[in-house]
């Protein structure tokens, strides 16, 4: 691993400022842990030494932003680049499990990364001095370990959300939880509770786009259900059916890690068989769950109403649970009706939910997976040839109907739903004098 970062002009400009003043300076944090891994970092953090009026009095020439300066944070504008930078400091108690009472500055680089949660953000670099790492954080990343900087069960009793934080970061980055800091995460998850849904349902939505999330979901499910204890019925929950390899939860787990990159795939992968357990009955021994699909919308609804997700996404979600055992027949009419009724991005979503759900299964699904691809095919064609599936691109529009003779009201739309499935059926082409030539027969 090269232990060499190459810094954007901006951030060089912002660390030889601060030296050249006599402070010192360093970037820090998921910066440094993304650049040592090879990944672009999305921003840069800087820590110093001086302290916040210091900090403003040697960048007085850009424009500076007071974005946190009672706790030593100023954001300083380069070429339009904001970069936030911070004074060395230490935090008092955390009462809340979340935000320090009060910040005491220091002069220490290492007492500063002494406060940080975990060793992998704790490193700081400057390009004159390399690495500063105190904590093995740099060893950690070789060897794919999340660690908690010094106590664990300080660092959590001091941010709950850390909590969390700690099994995203092995979701996306696919590093193990060091067993110490794996034990306290478990005597603590609790403590999430204190911690705003917004702030569990942004590091939730993370963890579900990880690469790997299906170990995480495995192992940690006890985690997640502190916040969400709806999910816990489905731990070990035996469906006792031939088209199901695995329990509720493994099936689950295994459909988010299919279910693609999208957030609102990811979550309605989660949700989708909750009601499963509130369903069960059982046949000669086979295991049935007639109505899931509408139980896992309301307990779904609620558990996002409690995350305060914006309308679109829980609406989304909403949708594909709810459809995510409709039959849709193979053709282009069914398909078309499907988005006359709802839309073709949600046709899309709902195919790739389908082909997520089968995979999970652990039984052979090729014929459904082969079903699923053609259907995508002829979505994709009805969507390339331009086709007509709603009235708002019918060739003919209710002002025309209404100069050939019709009275508008109620039989103008009838006829307008009429003309629309007469297209949708290709009965009849969607061209103006066609469809007009149609509806006079009718009249």
């Amino acid at each position: 691993m090269d232990n060499r970062i190459i810094l954007p002009d901006e951030v060089k400009r912002a660390l030889d400022t601060l030296h050249r003043r006599g402070y010192e300076g360093y970037i820090v944090g998921g910066c440094v842990r993304d650049s040592l891994m090879g990944v672009p970092p999305k921003d840069y953090d800087i820590t110093t030494n001086a302290l916040p009026e210091q900090t403003k009095e040697v960048f007085k020439h850009y424009r500076v932003i007071e974005t946190g300066i009672k706790h030593g944070t100023v954001t300083v504008l380069i070429n339009r680049m904001p970069l936030e930078i911070t004074t060395y400091r230490i935090d008092s108690e955390y009462k809340d499990n979340r935000h320090p009472e009060f910040v005491t500055f220091t002069s220490s680089l290492e007492e500063d990364t002494a406060r940080r949660d975990f060793t992998m953000n704790a490193i700081a670099y400057d390009e004159e001095n390399g690495i500063a790492d105190f904590h093995g954080g740099h060893e950690d990343i070789q060897n794919k370990l999340i660690r908690c900087v010094g106590d664990p069960d300080k660092r959590f009793g001091e941010d709950a959300l850390r909590i969390m934080r700690a099994i995203r970061f092995s979701s996306v980055l696919g590093f193990e939880i060091e067993e110490k800091t794996k034990a306290a995460l478990f005597r603590n998850k609790e403590l999430l509770k204190n911690i705003s849904a917004e702030r569990i349902a942004s590091e939730l939505i993370k963890l579900l786009c990880g690469r790997n999330v299906y170990s995480v979901l495995m192992e940690y499910i006890d985690i997640l259900a502190a916040v969400i204890p709806e999910l816990m019925p489905m731990k070990g929950f035996n469906q006792n059916s031939p088209h199901h390899k695995y329990d509720v939860w493994n099936h689950t787990a295994r459909v988010v890690a299919n279910a693609g990159n999208s957030p609102v795939l990811r979550l309605a992968a989660l949700f989708h068989d909750i009601g499963k357990p509130l369903s069960y009955t059982e046949k000669e021994g086979r295991g049935h769950f007639y109505g899931h699909a509408k139980v896992s919308c309301d307990i779904t609804r609620a558990v996002l109403n409690r995350l305060k997700l914006d309308n679109y996404t829980k609406d989304t979600v909403l949708d594909i649970i709810r459809l995510h055992d409709a039959q849709i027949n193979e053709n282009k009419y069914s398909i078309k009706k499907f988005m006359n009724r709802r839309t073709p991005e949600l046709f899309f979503m709902l195919l790739k939910m389908k082909r997520a759900d089968d995979l999970g299964k652990g039984t052979d699904v090729s014929e459904r997976l082969a079903a699923l691809e053609r259907m995508e095919k002829l979505g994709k064609e009805i969507l390339s040839e331009q086709a007509c599936f709603s009235k708002k691109d019918l060739a003919v529009k209710g002002g025309d109907l209404i100069a050939e003779g019709f009275t508008p009201g109620r039989e103008l739309g009838l006829i307008l739903d009429r003309l629309l499935e007469e297209v949708i059926a290709e009965h009849l082409p969607n061209e103006k004098q066609a469809l007009l030539d149609w509806a006079r027969s009718i009249k």
